[in-house]
């Protein structure tokens, strides 16, 4: 028979078509899979790479790519624990003007694949901290524990809820200065790590109460027992504590190889990137995820690039 003259075959010409929607759903659970990873809250992690920087080890090649490989592997751990978080919250998120649009709060993902890439993820992070060394291995594990910990049950606890947060930024550092087995790492960095997280975490409950008004407490019990006088309070006493902090460490900056006077160059856009940051949540009532805030307001990530690129140049040219 003439190819021309045979008979038309529907299931030929639908298999295509099946084939495609196919491949379109399961690119969708991808994508829904990678925006419950919060690709962009991986910039927290940045804090990584601090040990490497200020301990003058930067231009070490091998150390650079333990550092940054060390920097992927808590990526992949956060991104599990972003996870966990959503699946216990599941619920409250679906009352939140913003958290309900989330691929599993809003349905958009199955919370069997999601609990499957959690535990991938937590595993191949753990396994890859391990490998660079036990000392990471150990950090990255207590992260893992501790973050399990905050999403089952201290977040919900005042105060405690926010301190956790500062842990969870100093085991960033702590990873980073396991990695590449610092020499003299200050202490002045811890502490101004775990006050810059404090401020962050503050405000971010300023942000919650603000948004969320009388259904706050609804979304996260702890915020029932938080107001915005007593928060102010605090976010004044965090930010005056870590500018002071970051003061003393660049009068001291033992660990740097530049003078200390010239690292005290740095302090002015230090206080610039604070005072927008309050400028931000007080003024144009923001505050939530520190990564949109940084990614949507010019000024405060232009100033954070310089302060970035300044420390480099003090230590390094």
């Amino acid at each position: 028979m003439d190819r021309a003259t045979e008979p038309f075959s529907p299931s030929s010409a639908e298999q295509p078509s099946q084939r495609e929607e196919s491949a379109l759903t399961t690119g969708r659970r991808l994508l829904y899979l990678l925006r419950t990873m919060r690709p962009k809250q991986w910039t927290k992690n940045g804090f990584v790479l601090v040990a490497l920087i200020f301990d003058g080890k930067l231009l070490d090649l091998p150390l650079t790519v333990t550092a940054v490989w060390t920097l992927v592997c808590f990526s992949l751990v956060a991104s599990s624990v972003y996870i966990l978080n959503d699946l216990i919250d599941i619920e409250r998120d679906r009352q939140h003007p913003r958290k309900r649009l989330r691929p599993l709060a809003s349905g958009q993902l199955n919370p069997g694949l999601a609990k499957a890439a959690m535990a991938a993820l937590a595993v191949a992070g753990l396994v890859g901290g391990g490998l660079t060394s036990f000392n990471v291995g150990l950090t990255l594990a207590v992260y893992v524990v501790l973050n399990a910990a905050y999403c089952v049950y201290l977040k919900n606890v005042v105060i405690i809820d926010v301190m956790m947060i500062a842990v969870f930024f100093v085991l960033r550092v702590a990873a980073g200065a396991a990695a590449v087995e610092v020499s003299a790492f200050s202490p002045w960095l811890y502490i101004c790590v775990s006050l810059l997280a404090l401020l962050i975490a503050f405000g971010k409950r300023r942000h919650e109460i603000v948004l969320l008004r009388e259904a706050a407490s609804g979304h996260r019990s702890s915020l029932k027992q938080y107001n915005l006088p007593f928060l102010d309070q605090i976010i004044g006493i965090v930010t005056t504590s870590g500018l002071i902090s970051y003061t003393f460490y660049s009068f001291e900056a033992e660990t740097a190889l530049a003078d200390p006077s010239r690292m005290m160059l740095t302090v002015p856009l230090i206080v610039f990137v604070v005072f927008r940051y309050l400028y931000l949540i007080h003024v144009e009532q923001r505050g939530g995820a520190p990564d949109d805030l940084l990614f949507a307001d010019r000024p405060l990530f232009a100033a954070v690039v310089l302060w970035v690129l300044s420390v480099v140049a003090v230590i390094y040219v």
